[in-house]
């Protein structure tokens, strides 16, 4: 069932799922909030406002149910794929956080290491207390370095290219946080992340990271600020935040690589529409020129098997895998990624589909239940 090339073949048997310490993802997400603080559980579960976004996200993906093939004759798949010249095991991300020492000491290295292990690729935060020279260390595999669209284009170059000598292998804009969403959950427990959590890529300059993203006074960038950075970094360019057509095609306009769609986990402006429900729009505008990442509200494998039937090329994984990593480290996200992968492959083989390229529209279809 699985990839006749992986180094490190997944085990995808209920048997072996149950004999590790976490047999389930939902056994992870009760561990993680035991050995949270309470205030670090409200960063890492909530929202913005009044988390409208955050529950749509999740909500909107369950409004798709499977059309299954029957008799179809599957009985190995090949989940494997590429995105931005990255090899992946299976079509999985993980996902930017920010702030990653609040739920485990050695964060995004952790997350690094475990990536390297389930044969895919991080998204590395650049508002981290670990610099990215140290979390590129922490594993031989590929990585991704996030960087936000702020401050002046020179800083932003020579981030660039700290993170081409570190050995990254492309960029990843956010284009979505230029100061912090309205996060009511930790402001309601008086709790304010330490500047030193975000600030771990500035060395001197100590809280800059932390300055900007508490300022509330916005960027003055723009995409033509994009553009003319881009023209300027070698290493591939993917822009996470586009939710309409219009900045879709913004993004290619300013030769991006890659677009994804995102909302930030419901953690920026609230109030936005699920991505899930904004991924046709984005696929449709970009009309295959570059591939189209979708990141919000990924609990399950069953979710990715949709957001890939819906037009996405790869998915990113961001409360589940910070779950994990508080809940055991790296040992957890491993698990966890694990897991998402075998129930992954299980969905597909009883979805009669074998490769990823199999995974359309005819995979899913709008959810109705009658008498309700």
């Amino acid at each position: 069932m699985t990839n006749s090339t992986d180094e490190q073949a997944v085990e995808t048997s209920i048997e072996a799922a149950t004999s590790r310490r976490f047999a389930t993802l939902g056994e992870i997400y009760e561990c993680a909030r035991d050995q949270l603080s309470p205030d670090a559980w409200a960063v890492l579960d909530g929202g913005a406002g009044a988390e409208q976004s955050l529950h749509d996200n999740t909500a909107a993906l369950a409004q798709w149910s499977f059309r299954p093939r029957y008799l179809s004759g599957v009985t190995e798949l090949d989940t494997s794929t590429s995105f931005l010249g990255i090899e992946l095991a299976f079509p999985v991300l993980t996902s930017p956080i920010g702030g990653d020492g609040l739920f485990h000491e050695r964060g995004q290295c952790e997350i690094a290491s475990a990536t390297s292990m389930a044969a895919i690729a991080p998204i590395v935060s650049e508002a981290s207390p670990f610099p990215l020279e140290t979390v590129a260390k922490a594993s031989d595999g590929p990585k991704i370095m996030q960087l936000h669209a702020w401050g002046e284009p020179d800083e932003f170059l020579a981030f660039a290219r700290r993170a081409a000598l570190a050995g990254y292998s492309a960029l990843c804009v956010t284009i979505d946080c230029p100061t912090l969403g309205w996060r009511e959950r930790p402001m309601t427990r008086r709790f304010d992340t330490p500047a030193q959590q975000w600030s771990g890529n500035y060395g001197a300059a100590g809280g800059s990271a932390a300055d900007r993203l508490r300022s509330g006074t916005g960027s003055d960038w723009t995409w033509e600020t994009l553009a003319g950075v881009r023209s300027r970094v070698d290493l591939p360019m993917l822009v996470k935040g586009v939710l309409t057509a219009e900045d879709a095609e913004a993004a290619v306009a300013a030769g991006m690589d890659a677009v994804m769609v995102s909302n930030h986990g419901g953690r920026q402006l609230d109030c936005l529409p699920a991505t899930i429900v904004q991924l046709p729009e984005v696929v449709t505008a970009i009309r295959g020129r570059v591939p189209v990442a979708v990141d919000g509200g990924i609990r399950r494998g069953t979710d990715v098997l949709k957001a890939l039937a819906l037009g996405a090329d790869v998915v990113l994984v961001g409360r589940p895998i910070a779950m994990a990593l508080a809940a055991d480290g790296a040992n957890g996200v491993y698990t966890a990624l694990t897991l998402l992968r075998a129930e992954f492959e299980r969905s597909m083989l009883l979805a009669g589909r074998r490769t990823i390229a199999d995974l359309d529209r005819s995979v899913v279809q709008p959810r109705t239940v009658h008498g309700f």
